[in-house]
This record gives C-alpha cells, structure tokens and sequence, in this order.
C-alpha cells in the first residue's frame, strides 16, 4: 500500500502477515547474525513461525501498539524497523530494528527509524521515543547517536542470551529535541 524510499534502491513498507513466506525466508539468511540482538520471541525458525510473530504485530498495530516495517532492498526483503511498543496515551514509544549482514553500511536503519520517529513526533504527536540495545552492540548505540538520542542509562545485566546475562543501555530522545535527519 505505502511505500516510502530510502534511496540506493530501498523502500521502507508494511511488514503484514501475507509476507509470511518472505519473512521467513530472510530469517534464514539473517537468523544467526541478528539473534544476540533481538528478543528472542521476534527470532523465528519457519513459515509458521513468521506468520505467528507478523500476525502479533498486526493485532498490536489493530490496538494501536507496536508496529511492524520491513526494509526492501532491489526487490528482496534485507531487515526492518518497528515500534516494539507504542502508547500514544503516555506520549511514549520504543523504536528498534534488524538488518541482516547484506544491507549494513548502507543508512537503510538509520533513515527508516528516521521516518519512524519523525512520524511519531509530528503525525502523532509522541513525546518520547526509546531505544534500547545491548550494551556491547557498538553499531545499534550509533544508530541511536545519529538519531539525535542521549544515553540514560545502563540497566546492569538485563539482557539475558545464551546463560550470560548482557548490560542494556536505554536511549532516548523527545520531541523538542527531535530536528529530522538533514536538518
């Protein structure tokens, strides 16, 4: 339905549960390289698996909650962005995102949470917007940095993976800071 450019040839666009076969074919291509990184409920293993995290997300979106984006990079579906929680009631949101290794270097991430945000603040009026990342992944702490977001604090040891228990970083950024990406 809508499609936004991101340019180089990429397209920011609803992630719905009828891209269920495509979700799932670029978890196989992104699956190891994105698991340490995102809540493991989100990390699926079949078809199956995609349609029951998109058909989540588009119950969400239908209550006004989180959202789901993928980004298409020259046809093929190479990650996305999502409101992982959205309370317009509260003013607040949390913004996160995934790429597999393909597409990175490229600002896909950086200019579609762009859009989110923008969105967010000006479309909806948002006062807060959240990010939240491992503490040791240097290029989601970037992506925030160039989003405009301050470093609040560090949550000691709140992101469990794999028996170890990881430092969380919360990053934000609220309106009256929020100038646009180029501005």
């Amino acid at each position: 339905m809508f499609s936004l450019s991101l340019g180089e040839g990429a397209h920011l666009g609803p992630l719905e549960i009828w891209h269920a076969e495509e979700f799932a074919d670029h978890m196989d291509r992104a699956r190891e390289h994105i698991r340490p990184w995102v809540g493991p409920a989100f990390v699926t293993d079949d078809v199956e698996g995609a349609r029951a995290t998109l058909k989540r997300y588009a119950e969400r979106q239908a209550g006004d909650g989180a959202r789901l984006y993928g980004i298409w990079r020259a046809g093929l579906l190479v990650g996305g962005v999502m409101f992982t929680d959205f309370q317009a009631a509260f003013g607040s949101c949390e913004i996160g995102c995934w790429l597999e290794p393909s597409a990175e270097g490229h600002g896909l991430i950086t200019r579609a949470c762009g859009a989110l945000l923008d969105w967010a603040f000006t479309s909806r009026g948002l006062h807060r917007a959240e990010w939240h990342c491992r503490a040791d992944n240097d290029r989601s702490s970037a992506v925030a940095e160039r989003l405009g977001m301050t470093l609040e604090g560090v949550r000691r040891q709140a992101w469990p993976y794999g028996g170890v228990r990881y430092d969380k970083q919360l990053w934000a950024l609220l309106a009256p800071e929020w100038r646009g990406l180029g501005q």
